[in-house]
């Protein structure tokens, strides 16, 4: 097993209205913190941070975070000398100023930090029992209990250069590829023991934010979640389906800004002792094995207009 990070520990982004947020993730079946000026995302299952929401003008990608080993940090630093990859200040903002602050390729801000696993170490329980002769399975639908995920399971974020990407978190954070489908969207896991995926990227023509995927123990979860948030006027959306690279059960529900959150089920486990062997297919034979066609708009990137500052800013830095 090779140094890697073990977690995708967090996402931030900024948005421009908190309120909404809240509203929409509270809805979506998550426990929605207020700290100072921002908000902190939850679930029932656990205390820790999943994700971080700060007032803009405008919806984008602020930084992702990933948990990694303390012997395992002065490679991290060695890997981005090699690279040439300036390291960062943390920023105002950052939870702490201990991390290993860098931006890829495209310009995303990266955090390296020294946190607790929490990517699962075994594939995650799954609950779909019936009932038996002459009881009924599921309650009435105003006794429908809410949906509760149990943990953030990955993110997909956008990239100009799908290879590219590959190679530079292979290369720096030590992920391993789990598929790909041309150079369309490729998945990558943590070689100490993760989901199929805990970062995904998409082809695009600018860095963005698609979608935060959320673990739950069922099917009947995935469409109660679907459900659930249908009731609350978030209609926009894609599922229910089953995906063929990762294999879960989803359905995405459309935020307020244009990106998705998942409910996820059942999607495979990669672990630490390797054995994977990845798969290349075309984008057509590698999306999505059943479900709807998707909306014309699911793979759009609507924070594709900061693309040139983002560029800039970035080449200034290796400058």
């Amino acid at each position: 097993m090779g140094v890697g990070i073990h977690s995708l520990d967090h996402f931030s982004l900024v948005v421009p209205d908190l309120e909404e947020a809240a509203a929409f993730y509270d809805r979506f079946g998550l426990q929605v913190r207020s700290a100072g000026d921002e908000l902190t995302l939850h679930t029932a299952a656990s205390a820790h941070r999943w994700g971080r929401f700060r007032s803009g003008a405008a919806k984008a990608l602020d930084y992702l975070s990933f948990g990694a080993f303390a012997e395992d940090v002065p490679t991290f630093h060695e890997r981005l000398r090699a690279r040439r990859v300036a390291t960062l200040p943390a920023p105002a903002h950052a939870v702490d100023d201990s991390g290993i602050w860098f931006r890829d390729d495209d310009g995303t801000l990266i955090e390296i930090r020294v946190a607790e696993k929490v990517s699962p170490d075994t594939k995650s329980s799954v609950s779909n029992s019936t009932a038996p002769p002459g009881v009924a399975a599921m309650p009435l639908r105003v006794d429908a209990p809410a949906v509760q995920p149990r943990r953030l399971s990955h993110v997909l974020i956008f990239t100009n250069d799908v290879a590219r990407a590959i190679d530079f978190y292979g290369a720096i954070l030590g992920l391993g590829l789990s598929d790909a489908a041309g150079d369309a969207v490729a998945f990558m896991h943590g070689v100490h023991g993760s989901d199929h995926h805990l970062v995904a990227f998409g082809k695009s023509d600018a860095p963005g934010f698609h979608h935060c995927s959320w673990d739950v123990e069922s099917v009947n979860d995935v469409g109660l979640g679907a459900m659930n948030m249908a009731d609350a006027g978030h209609t926009r959306g894609w599922g229910l389906g089953r995906h063929v690279l990762g294999s879960n059960f989803f359905h995405y529900v459309r935020d307020p800004w244009g990106s998705y959150s998942e409910y996820s089920h059942d999607i495979d486990f990669i672990p630490s002792n390797g054995g994977w062997q990845p798969h290349h297919v075309s984008p057509d034979n590698g999306f999505y094995l059943w479900g709807p066609l998707p909306p014309p708009d699911f793979v759009f990137n609507y924070e594709s207009a900061s693309a040139e500052l983002v560029r800039d800013t970035v080449a200034s830095e290796r400058a």
